[in-house]
């Protein structure tokens, strides 16, 4: 979330079934969501000068699209979403919007359908610092031999977003 001021933030908690949800939002557009799963490499905190605010329409907004998508609906996601990262990052990430509910890529796929077929470990450093998983799907990256890759939060919780996908090892 570099790169822009932290005034006017707003953020909430949402408990899903599958772990807790903070969701971060400026002028409108969800920035970032952080997905408490205890596990994982990323961490997260919350700034002090942000407001909490759970009545803020772009949240109510987030967490039906949210609910309807761990319920099992093959949910379209189109919350107003702001995304900052670099050229090669926003390439990836518009990419890994393309892969359906249910479906999985590898790097490598990625990699490829964005003209770049020898940059899968850029693509993976790119899904790694991705803002908004769940919105932008990249717990549906796994490896070009079908197993589990890594995952931010942990593998645990990706593996049961893919089952909730309809995924079977």
């Amino acid at each position: 979330m570099a790169g822009s001021t932290t005034l006017n933030r707003k953020y909430t908690r949402w408990h899903s079934a599958y772990c807790d949800i903070i969701l971060v939002a400026e002028q409108k557009k969800i920035i970032y969501l952080h997905l408490e799963t205890g596990q994982g490499k990323r961490t997260f905190s919350l700034d002090p000068a942000w407001e909490e605010d759970a009545s803020y329409p772009v949240f109510q907004e987030a967490i039906n699209q949210l609910q309807m998508y761990f319920s099992g609906s093959p949910a379209t996601f189109i919350v107003p979403l702001h995304i900052e990262g670099t050229e090669f990052q926003k390439q990836v990430w518009a990419e890994l919007i393309k892969i359906p509910f249910g479906e999985q890529r590898s790097y490598q796929d990625i990699a490829k359908a964005i003209g770049r077929p020898r940059a899968a470990r850029a693509v993976g450093a790119a899904v790694g610092r991705n803002p908004l998983p769940l919105f932008i799907p990249c717990h549906r990256i796994i490896g070009s031999n079908g197993a589990l890759t890594g995952f931010a939060f942990g593998l645990a919780i990706k593996e049961e977003l893919l089952r909730l996908e309809g995924w079977k090892k």
